[in-house]
C-alpha cells in the first residue's frame, strides 16, 4: 500500500481482527533491524471512532493484518466495578445507522507500521 492511499480500510469485523491477532500471537519470526517496527502512522478517524464509543480507555492489540504487515486494532474499553477489570467495546456506536443489518461488531485500524510508512 502506499502512502497515497493512506489510510486504507478504517473499520475491521471482530472475526477478522480475531485473526489478525491470532496471527500475531503465533508469529515466531525474529525482526532485524530493517523489518522491526518502531511505530505506527494512526489516521486520525481511527481515533476520532473509538472516541465515540464513550469508554474510559481505548485498548489497542497488535495484528498482523492479510497483507502481512503488523497493526494495531483500537478498541473501547470500559472499567467493571464489579470484576475490577476493563472490558472490550466494539463499534460503531449506538444510533449509527450504518451498523443496521449488520450484527457484527467492529474494531478500528487503518493504521500502517512504520518502516516503511
Amino acid at each position: 500500500m502506499s502512502e497515497e492511499t493512506f489510510p486504507g480500510p478504517i473499520k475491521v469485523t471482530l472475526p477478522v481482527a480475531k485473526e489478525w491477532e491470532k496471527r500475531y500471537d503465533e508469529d515466531t519470526e525474529v525482526e532485524d533491524r530493517e523489518k522491526k517496527v518502531k511505530s505506527f502512522l494512526i489516521p486520525r478517524e481511527s481515533l476520532e471512532l473509538v472516541l465515540k464509543l464513550d469508554t474510559t480507555a481505548v485498548r489497542a492489540y497488535l495484528g498482523i493484518n492479510e497483507k502481512n504487515e503488523k497493526t494495531l486494532l483500537f478498541v473501547g474499553a470500559q472499567y467493571d466495578p464489579k470484576t475490577k477489570q476493563y472490558y472490550d467495546v466494539y463499534g460503531p456506536p449506538p444510533g449509527v445507522d450504518e451498523c443496521e443489518g449488520d450484527p457484527i461488531p467492529l474494531v478500528y485500524d487503518g493504521t500502517r507500521p512504520s518502516p516503511p510508512y
